[in-house]
């Protein structure tokens, strides 16, 4: 699993034109079944998506690929971590560590 952290590398004045299509990026992912959670951060500096899955380089493809990034206006630091424990709803995404 992943957790997709961005950061707003432009005023939110040139974010804003974006997010339509952000969101658009983001619903498409969230029918793959890539994404299961996302939101803004606390102050409005970037944003959080947990994504699923084991394999790095995808997941960088996938975060090269948001109109954000496209346009310009933030960056992502990607942290890969084994959800071995989760709520009960989540218990699909549980991993295992490795023998």
């Amino acid at each position: 699993m992943f957790v997709m952290e961005l950061t707003y590398t432009a005023p939110i004045e040139r974010v804003e034109p974006l997010l339509e299509a952000h969101v658009a990026w983001l619903d498409s992912l969230y029918e793959e079944g890539v994404f299961i959670a996302s939101g803004r951060k606390k102050p409005r500096d970037g944003g959080i998506i947990l994504a699923t899955g084991d394999d790095r380089a995808r997941i960088e493809k996938i975060a090269a690929t948001d109109p954000f990034v496209v346009g310009e206006v933030c960056t992502y630091r990607i942290t890969e971590f084994l959800a071995t424990k989760t709520a009960p709803e989540l218990a699909p995404y549980r991993q295992q560590l490795p023998s």
